[in-house]
């Protein structure tokens, strides 16, 4: 029987009004890579909290045992002290500083009481090589993508002697090669020994990495499964998640398509900052009324720059082409010129873009169309915007006891009912989803997936972009591939398959469209 290196007894956890761990118990055997699973809200990192110290001892219930020796943690520096290091899924780094400078923030390399960047330099160089990230230790963190951002922040915690390594959604944002990157990194990481968890809404990725995968349902412990046993599979972890069987990821749908909505023709955006660079070229798509459209294009294609070049200008500059809603052309040049024309967008950044974390779940309900809400002399009718905000509470199955709770205490799939919310409240003819199941959990999904449906059958034109084609498979009736900005085919989800969808993704920047 392998060594245990952690066991944590009996945990629990309330926040006002909310009991989010009811008892979980959790053992994880040194060098192994053991998986956490479970729905949005479920309490995962709750939990990873809890052991790391963000949550101290004394506010929790139950008992925590590490390297054999019961541990009671008041920060997150008594818990880095003995060797756990967590990496949220908002990454903790400055943009503005260097490589280096953040792999030892906090952890100076000091030679007679000064910083001494020659060793910083060195030292990171060394801790960079390990992880595999290829860039020069003075580069600012701000000029790098996602996935090099991640591999900053574990080359962090090797600086730190880690023993165990924690990941709250390290792949969330990557593309399939950075996130197949650092899955083989943790590999590496168990081959010396040293132990991960890893919280995932990836299922694929669990069943590829992970020793035993632990499952926690509403707030309970319910199995952990030993993922090299032959019964071991999505399917199972699924059945764990949700309490059922999700014999099929996406639901039935028999589209009722109608007239074109939504057209844009010759679209074209430079980038914002760099004079002369084209991000989106040319690019021309359409809606019809109930269809659900797919764009589809590897990172970096333009995707999210053409939505939200579309939706009030908000990226790009030097932008041309038309908008046309019911064959009448609209001005889509400010935000609320948008809006008021019918047009409602789900940043792929709901945190960012999305929502006001600081307010509650009322207020972001209705931010989007508050005159609806006030009278002659704009003021809002309090009574109103509780009850609407409500009302989608109920609709969209809101996980939460009061509107009047602060959106930043939601999981994620909750937060993006709020986001959806706020915009299916200005009634839009045309809806834009960017990545609307990113961090989500299958049973969350499933329930995104069930109001999009709901919102093609009322009518609307729906466009879906989605890094995975499995989902767009699942959930569009026509899909459009993007790639180096300019639309390279389109073609009906009836006859497409992931291999011809990316064969179109990766076709050269050759100034032609190419038939599909």
């Amino acid at each position: 029987m392998s060594e245990v290196i952690l066991e944590m007894r009996g945990i629990t956890k309330d926040f006002p009004g909310v009991k989010v761990l009811k008892g979980v118990d959790l053992e994880v055997e040194r060098g192994a890579i053991h998986a956490i699973c479970g729905e949005n809200g479920a309490g995962k990192s709750t939990l990873m909290k809890v052991l790391s110290g963000v949550y101290p001892h004394g506010t929790y219930g139950g008992d925590i045992r590490f390297d054999n020796e019961t541990v009671q943690f008041g920060s997150i520096r008594d818990s880095e002290r003995i060797g756990i290091v967590i990496i949220h899924q908002e990454l903790a780094l400055v943009p503005d500083l260097s490589i280096a400078e953040n792999i030892f923030l906090g952890n100076e390399r000091r030679t007679r009481g000064l910083v001494d960047w020659n060793r910083t330099n060195h030292e990171a160089a060394k801790y960079m090589e390990r992880v595999g990230l290829h860039e020069n230790p003075t580069t600012l963190v701000g000029q790098l993508g996602v996935g090099k951002q991640q591999l900053i922040e574990i080359a962090k915690a090797m600086t730190k002697d880690v023993k165990l390594l924690i990941l709250d959604e390290p792949t969330a944002a990557l593309n399939d090669n950075d996130s197949e990157h650092l899955l083989g990194l943790l590999r590496s990481l168990r081959d010396e020994g040293i132990t991960s968890i890893i919280i995932s809404h990836k299922l694929g990725e669990i069943e590829a990495v992970s020793d035993k995968t632990t499952v926690i349902r509403d707030g309970e412990s319910i199995e952990t499964i030993d993922m090299h046993a032959p019964d071991a599979s999505q399917d199972r972890i699924i059945r764990a998640m949700v309490g059922r069987s999700l014999d099929n990821r996406f639901p039935e749908r028999t589209p009722q398509i109608g007239e074109e909505v939504f057209r844009v023709d010759n679209w074209t955006v430079y980038h914002p900052a760099q004079a002369g660079r084209v991000v989106v070229d040319n690019a021309s798509i359409s809606v019809r009324a109930g269809e659900i459209v797919g764009i589809a294009g590897l990172m970096g294609a333009g995707r999210t720059e053409f939505m939200m070049s579309i939706f009030g200008r908000s990226y790009g500059r030097d932008i041309s082409g038309s908008v046309k809603l019911r064959g009448e052309e609209i001005s889509t040049r400010t935000v609320p010129d948008a809006i008021r024309n019918g047009l409602a967008y789900v940043s792929e950044d709901r945190k960012h873009y999305g929502l006001n974390l600081v307010t509650d779940i009322r207020t972001n309900i209705t931010s989007a169309a508050l005159e609806k809400l006030s009278n002659k002399l704009s003021l809002v009718n309090a009574n109103e915007e509780i009850r609407v905000s409500e009302q989608y509470r109920k609709d969209l199955n809101i996980k939460t006891p009061t509107v009047m709770q602060n959106v930043g205490n939601l999981s994620g799939g909750n937060q993006q009912k709020v986001v959806l919310s706020k915009w299916l409240f200005t009634d839009p003819d045309v809806l834009i989803l960017d990545e609307p199941t990113r961090g989500i959990d299958v049973g969350a999904k499933y329930e995104i997936y069930e109001i999009i449906q709901a919102l093609a059958a009322e009518g609307k034109a729906v466009i879906v972009v989605s890094s995975e084609l499995p989902e767009l498979l699942g959930i569009a009736d026509r899909i459009y591939t993007l790639a180096y900005g300019r639309i390279t085919g389109q073609m009906n989800v009836a006859d497409a398959t992931q291999e011809k969808l990316m064969t179109l993704m990766t076709i050269e920047n050759t100034g032609t469209e190419a038939a599909a």
